[in-house]
């Protein structure tokens, strides 16, 4: 009586099963961490939420950043073996199967893990979206770069695909570095680090606002001469257009950079007997502007700076958390107010700059509210100065 034994793939075919599995894998992972992304984007639930219906952090004691930075670190030394393992001859099947174990028994869980423990109720909605959608990007780096391992056996050429055929890794590596050393960055920043950069970013945005706007302001449309200067000096303002279009990438303010663009390309001038009074609100704004590029920067330096690496432990009842949600949402919104004031005054309608003005300066009234007071306690040095802000905001 013979007996059928039946035996586990080896060399090319165990390769080819983990390839995909590991494909799988990451497929899972990047759905679990985009759901907790958009979760994050929500808006917050209102002030009868029960705390029971807010998710938890399943392990508290755990530093989602650590975790992250850590699984990132490992991961791009995982992922340079095997982009050298893929592209060099002997081709070693057992080498890359073992790489790949590593990653999908390690960094790769230790990824996904991360955003699901860096809660918003915890850690904000900020820091946790962020978050997420760095691990994202490494994910689709490393997914990339395990769909160029050769399921046949040969080693890749290195170099772009031609003609259909196989490209080598080296771009895909490139992608996966920078993704996980931006991960890494953005771990070692920590808490109130990360909160304190976006703040400088925001507040870089509303100065690229108010310096086109001075610009415009001080342009002409009297006579043909002038026009040709202005087309001399559109080249060497590129320089400046592409610094605001990537401030406002990294505060991810899609409609405000739609809308700077449009200011470049606008030819309107105001009057010189201007009947609308463009000029005196244009001033008004410049004045306002100043103030509000100041506020950014004490909130960075005041506020942010002094919040500690880490977020606050949950079972301390830290009303933090909440405070932040509340101002980021604010401090994000009034770099996009003032990019639909400057369309207003490009289009020299006093009806939509005193509207968008008010709201605008509501917006920054709103915030500076929000932090007059420290994180703990009732006054300090920076409420004094907020309550001056305020006088001098309405002065203007």
């Amino acid at each position: 009586m013979s007996t059928t034994t039946t035996t586990a793939p080896t060399g090319l075919d165990a390769l080819n099963n983990l390839i995909t599995s590991t494909l799988d894998l990451i497929t899972r992972l990047e759905t679990v961490v985009a759901n907790i992304t958009a979760e994050n984007q929500r808006p917050s639930p209102s002030t009868t939420t029960t705390s029971s219906e807010e998710p938890s952090n399943p392990h508290p004691e755990i530093n989602p950043l650590s975790l992250a930075s850590d699984s990132a670190t490992l991961l791009r030394a995982h992922a340079t073996k095997l982009s050298l393992l893929i592209i060099n001859e002997p081709f070693t099947p057992s080498a890359i199967i073992s790489i790949l174990r590593q990653l999908t028994s390690g960094p790769l869980p230790g990824l996904a893990s991360a955003a699901q423990i860096c809660v918003a109720s915890q850690w904000t909605k900020t820091i946790s979206q962020d978050l997420g959608y760095r691990i994202s990007r490494v994910l689709k780096g490393t997914k990339g770069l395990v769909a160029k391992i050769p399921g046949d056996g040969k080693a890749l050429k290195d170099g772009p695909a031609r003609g259909g055929g196989r490209g080598g890794s080296i771009a895909n590596t490139g992608t996966l570095w920078a993704a996980c050393d931006e991960l890494v960055g953005f771990a070692k920043r920590g808490f109130g680090g990360n909160l304190v950069r976006k703040a400088e970013e925001m507040r870089d945005t509303v100065k690229d606002v108010m310096e086109e706007l001075k610009e415009w302001g001080e342009e002409t449309g009297s006579d043909d001469d002038e026009d040709e200067d202005e087309d001399e000096e559109e080249d060497e303002d590129e320089g400046g257009v592409k610094e605001v279009t990537q401030s406002l990438e990294a505060a991810k303010i899609a409609d405000t950079q739609a809308m700077l663009d449009d200011l470049m390309n606008s030819s309107s001038y105001i009057p010189r007997d201007d009947p609308d009074k463009i000029r005196e609100r244009l001033e008004s704004c410049l004045r306002r502007l100043r103030l509000v590029t100041l506020l950014y920067q004490a909130v960075a330096k005041r506020r942010f700076k002094s919040l500690p690496q880490t977020a606050p432990p949950a079972e301390e009842g830290s009303d933090i958390p909440t405070r932040l949600d509340e101002i980021m949402v604010l401090l994000k919104k009034i770099p996009e107010r003032f990019g639909s004031l400057a369309l207003a005054f490009y289009e020299l309608d006093p009806v939509e700059i005193d509207k968008l003005m008010d709201q605008c300066f509501f917006d920054c009234f709103a915030v500076a509210e929000l932090l007059i007071k420290p994180w703990d306690g009732e006054k300090d040095e920076f409420s004094d100065w907020v309550v001056k802000f305020q006088a001098e905001v309405k002065k203007a």
